[in-house]
């Protein structure tokens, strides 16, 4: 009898998939299909072992029915991570559990998945840096305010539905300038909330198989569907978005000394004389 030929898994992101992403990349947002298989590293009770092993700044879970925009961190519900994802169902939470690349077994899957996507990434934005994991675990009809995030990001849906509703990266109507510089100095991501916002916003709808490519600081919120949803998000930084970053830390001191600095250019213009200001500010604080 001949050897059973070794089998090779199909590719979580097929062709047409990685073509889509290499075109929009790394401006606009789009959805893309996955077919990512069932994994048990995905299921509930694998989910909320993982929680209670994470340390506790990796875990960030709240209640479910929150505004559109508030202000600051919401309240926690009293629950442990634990209970909130075994009892999504019930809890009227939201859960996030952050850097999952902690635990070897998840950060297997984390390198995997972006692996399909390095050839189109590193094209564009360079070596992929800090590359991280996250997973959203949510109850039915739970809210994630208005808020941004520093990473290249895809929100990949496993179960459940939800819809996230995004707005343009650097445009100071939607995340003003101030806003910017005060996250990238030690602040919070959320952000102010008024609904003459809202026809600025592109609606997108997930479901299992779906996901969605979110740029660097593009300001968004989630609402999920009538179901318990578990999303899984892969995100990388590249130095352009650490340029981003710094230029915009760096602005902030300028503006402490009275200035009126202009805001960092978008990608691919770069940002790289402030941003060096800014990492020589930080090399003298650290002097002293």
């Amino acid at each position: 009898m001949k050897p059973a030929l070794p089998t090779h898994p199909a590719p979580v992101f097929d062709e047409e998939a990685r073509s889509i992403f290499a075109g929009a990349y790394p401006e606009q947002p789009h959805k893309l299909r996955h077919n990512l298989p069932a994994n048990p590293l995905l299921a509930l009770d694998a989910l909320a072992a993982l929680g209670e092993s994470l340390p506790a700044s990796s875990v960030e879970y709240n209640r479910g029915d929150l505004p559109i925009g508030i202000d600051g961190k919401p309240d926690p519900t009293g629950l442990s991570i634990g209970d909130t994802i075994r009892r999504i169902d019930e809890t009227n939470s939201w859960a996030v559990l952050k850097n999952i690349e902690q635990s070897p077994a998840y950060a297997d899957l984390l390198a995997a998945l972006l692996a399909e996507l390095k050839p189109a990434i590193e094209a564009k934005t360079g070596k992929m840096m800090k590359t991280q994991g996250f997973i959203f675990i949510s109850s039915p009809n739970a809210v994630t305010p208005y808020h941004f995030d520093p990473e290249h990001n895809i929100l990949m849906q496993l179960v459940g539905t939800k819809v996230m509703v995004q707005f343009p990266a650097g445009d100071p109507e939607y995340a003003p300038d101030r806003v910017h510089e005060t996250y990238h100095t030690g602040g919070a991501r959320e952000l102010e909330w008024a609904e003459r916002l809202a026809a600025g916003g592109m609606e997108f709808q997930l479901a299992p198989g779906d996901a969605l490519f979110v740029p660097v600081m593009a300001p968004h919120w989630v609402k999920v569907g009538p179901a318990p949803a578990i999303s899984l998000s892969i995100t990388w930084r590249s130095e352009w978005s650490y340029e981003e970053a710094d230029a915009r830390a760096f602005n902030a001191l300028l503006r402490r000394i009275g200035l009126r600095p202009r805001a960092p250019g978008r990608w691919p213009q770069r940002n790289t004389a402030k941003a060096i200001g800014w990492r020589l500010y930080r090399k003298v604080l650290k002097a002293r």
